[in-house]
């Protein structure tokens, strides 16, 4: 075969192989098997390699790539890519839509919905055409360039159909041509110009399983689920690694042409080659999207790939624009999200685990099931009661809830499927770890209520372990190179018996362990001496008192700073005299502090075994600070609550919330009708969306900064 024959062949096959893919992923249509395809793609392979100065960027062999990359480079997108607030009911969605007609009086006359993807969010340039680039959103004004990796998705173009394609295929692209009106003229702008395509790259729900499966069997890491996955493979430095997931994607948004709905922009991507999805509809009002949102949710089950929700944009591109941004998120559109999943499994065991208070807690182990996105193993069974009360069993099968980062729960059994031979379970009547008595405590324990079963052994290993791993975890200690599996090899060789012979231990001790070495024994030392002097308010979180979490905890350590010598740090012991001085009375007498909370503090400070660790703590020199924000509280907030949402410049949200707590407001996380303010820094979430329909007032960072400081 001559030079000029193999050209002739190369360009014949890539126009034929591009006019499958063209019908499989646009047309939905099946022209020729996938094996008659392969082997096409093959003899185009063969020939490429033959005649190297012939391969073109365009070609399908350059899908698949096997380089690895040193690094992505970053890359600006030329208009930023926006995240969207999200809304979780009909109420909040009607909300949202009285806002914007509040901004623009003029009627909106429509909305295009789509299904919301489960993927990764994506920007592909064309020139001329032409597949340039591919790039992720990043923070939305900087992303990564992922060209090489997203030229292995099939169901992205590597060249826009022409007209003369589209026009062949004109009765199968009816309904996006009549919608577009002057197609030709959008299409020749988009041919001849540089265009920008947005979507989302996704992976099926059958690849997903697939993937995991072949994982598994590998003993490798397994996916926690598909937008993982999608993410994941997207960011391969091996592109071919990248080929091997395929993945898919659909195009939502197309930029560089003017085009006056979000329809059209829909049909554009679609009759010029780039996948669509074919559920998305136009809605006339608002009661159209609710009703589109209920008929798809009902077809989610269903679908080959994840959703979680729908995307509503106003379909006037036009008024789209005036409405603008808040912060990261337009204005004109929106994130229609469905609550948590349910989804039915079989509990294959259940097993009891029991915490530093000493509560045995039951969890279910569940065949594993995927609940909104979320490979579920394992639920919440609370307590023993909450078993009864269901009266679940091993080898039943049940309805698991999970709601966004809740820990899932079992619902319901459903007894109709229970396999015969079954027994009801019975609870430990010993603890499962050190096999003492067990006994109910809390309330409801005489009526056998609502009640929590607790091992009576104060020494119990479980209890002492859990002790240990609270007080170094994040928030408290946070001591590097003391994880859990550290704490169960000190304590299974009795290096470690509480959390103050954390600085008893010695080098030379750590050092003849195996997988340990003098130099790592030494920067575990170092690592625990850095930590003898915390924070006050992370001291008192470390200790584990129930009920005191992070707000708790700053709240006391105010008070406690107020009453202590603030200018030098504190000993342990100066703590416990403070917490002597008080009754449950003066405790509830602190802003946030009830009275099951106060009892359960004035019962955890007056038990030997806690006085002895603050003791203990005390004799190893541990100290803690008062920071300068405890010492040096205004009243500029006072009686003020505030909601943030959002990234903010200056400081971090932990940082604004405790400047609103020194200065005596109060910071939640929940915006209601006793919202003083809400600060919205970039990015805000669905608490910005509450805000204004509930009329809260809303402050920027530097409005928010001034009010403190006035």
């Amino acid at each position: 075969m001559t030079k000029r024959q193999a050209r002739e062949r190369i360009e014949r096959l890539r126009r034929e192989i591009h006019r499958y893919r063209y019908a499989y992923h646009v047309l939905d249509t099946s022209l020729i098997s996938d094996a008659a395809s392969d082997a096409l793609k093959h003899e185009l392979e063969e020939l490429e390699r033959a005649y190297p100065d012939l391969v073109t960027p365009d070609s399908p062999t350059q899908r698949v790539g096997g380089a690895v990359r040193p690094e992505f480079t970053k890359v600006a997108h030329a208009t930023r890519m926006l995240s969207l607030t999200d809304v979780f009911d009909a109420e909040e969605f009607t909300a949202w839509v009285a806002r914007i007609a509040r901004i623009e009086p003029v009627a909106v006359r429509s909305f295009y919905a789509e299904p919301k993807q489960d993927g990764l969010a994506l920007s592909l340039i064309y020139e001329r055409g032409v597949l340039v680039r591919a790039a992720t959103r990043g923070d939305g004004r900087v992303g990564e360039d992922v060209y090489a990796n997203v030229k292995t998705i099939d169901a992205i173009p590597l060249t826009l159909a022409d007209i003369a394609t589209i026009t062949k295929h004109r009765r199968s692209l009816r309904s996006p041509l009549a919608v577009l009106g002057d197609w030709e003229g959008l299409v020749e702008r988009a041919l001849r110009g540089r265009i920008e395509i947005r979507g989302e790259a996704f992976i099926t729900k059958e690849r997903f399983a697939a993937i995991n499966a072949a994982a598994q069997q590998r003993g490798e890491k397994v996916y926690a689920n598909p937008r993982n996955l999608a993410a994941g493979s997207i960011r391969q430095l091996d592109s071919g690694v990248t080929a091997s997931r395929q993945l898919s994607f659909f195009a939502y948004a197309v930029l560089g042409v003017p085009l006056t709905t979000h329809e059209q922009e829909h049909a554009l991507a679609q009759v010029l080659g780039v996948p669509v999805n074919p559920l998305s509809a136009s809605c006339a009002d608002a009661d159209a999207v609710i009703r589109f949102s209920k008929q798809l949710g009902a077809k989610r089950p269903r679908l080959a790939y994840e959703i979680d929700g729908i995307v509503v944009n106003v379909n006037d591109r036009a008024l789209f624009e005036r409405l603008g941004t808040v912060g990261k998120a337009p204005r004109g559109a929106i994130a229609f999200k469905w609550p948590g999943e349910e989804a039915t499994t079989v509990v294959e065991d259940i097993r009891v685990q029991v915490g530093r208070t000493g509560a045995l807690t039951p969890v279910a182990i569940l065949r594993p099931v995927n609940v909104g996105g979320v490979t579920v193993t394992h639920a919440t069974l609370h307590n023993a009661d909450q078993i009864a009360r269901l009266g679940v069993r091993i080898g039943d099968t049940v309805i698991v809830h999970r709601a966004g980062d809740v820990i899932p729960e079992v619902l319901h059994v459903l007894r109709e499927l229970r396999p015969k031979k079954t027994k009801a379970y019975r609870f430990p009547a010993r603890c499962p770890s050190c096999g003492s008595a067990v006994e109910k405590r809390g309330v409801g324990a005489k009526a056998g209520v609502s009640a929590s079963t607790f091992c009576s052994n104060r020494n119990c290993y479980a209890r002492q372990r859990e002790r240990i791993i609270h007080f170094t975890r994040r928030g408290g200690y946070d001591i590097e190179g003391i994880g859990e599996k550290t704490v169960d090899r000190f304590l299974d060789l009795g290096l470690l018996k509480d959390p103050a012979s954390l600085w008893e231990l010695r080098a030379e001790d750590i050092a003849q362990l195996e997988g340990f070495g003098e130099q790592s024994a030494a920067s575990i030392i170092r690592a625990i001496a850095d930590r003898r002097t915390i924070p006050l308010e992370r001291f008192l979180l470390s200790l584990g008192i129930p009920q005191v979490g992070e707000e708790t905890a700053r709240t006391l350590a105010r008070h406690i700073a107020s009453a202590s010598v603030a200018s030098r740090p504190i000993a342990p012991r100066t703590i416990l005299a403070w917490f002597d001085a008080q009754t449950s009375e003066s405790l509830q007498a602190i802003e946030d502090i009830g009275p099951v909370v106060a009892k359960d503090i004035v019962e955890w400070i007056t038990d030997d075994d806690h006085r002895k660790l603050i003791a203990r703590l005390d004799g190893v020199g541990i100290t803690v600070a008062a920071s300068r924000q405890l010492q040096a509280a205004s009243n500029t907030c006072e009686g003020m609550t505030f909601v943030f949402t959002g990234e903010l410049e200056t400081m971090t949200r932990e940082e604004a919330e405790e400047l609103v707590r020194t200065s005596g407001g109060k910071a939640t996380g929940s915006v209601s009708r006793k919202t003083d303010y809400v600060v919205a820094g970039e990015d805000p979430g669905s608490k910005l969306a509450k805000a204004e329909e509930l009329g809260v007032p809303v402050l920027d960072e530097q409005a928010f900064i001034a009010l403190v400081r006035r």
